[in-house]
């Protein structure tokens, strides 16, 4: 992964509610989360919710799905992997830590 995409991605959870956001998007695995429920569980203001989803999704952190009038939106698990990845990768390379 390349540095400046993985600034990008820390920078899009470096923000609390987007945090917050991926967060139970992960919990809660590949089906997702509607919107509506994220707005209900983080008590986000939709416009606010809409601009933070719209950073996670711009990011690739997070895709999105629609189901008849419903909106989904899913944790990207290769990405997350992917970012987690680059943050280890040659880790204490220079000392015996790990």
């Amino acid at each position: 992964m390349e540095l400046v995409k993985t600034a990008q991605k820390l920078e899009a959870l470096g923000n609390p509610t987007r945090l917050g956001i991926f967060k139970l998007l992960v919990q809660a695995g590949k089906k997702g989360l509607p919107v509506g429920d994220i707005q209900k569980s983080l008590g986000v203001p939709a416009s606010t919710l809409s601009h933070h989803i719209a950073k996670l999704v711009n990011t690739g952190l997070v895709v999105q799905r629609r189901e008849s009038r419903t909106l989904f939106c899913v944790a990207d698990y290769v990405v997350m992997q992917d970012l987690i990845g680059y943050l280890v990768d040659k880790c204490c390379v220079k000392d015996s830590c790990c």
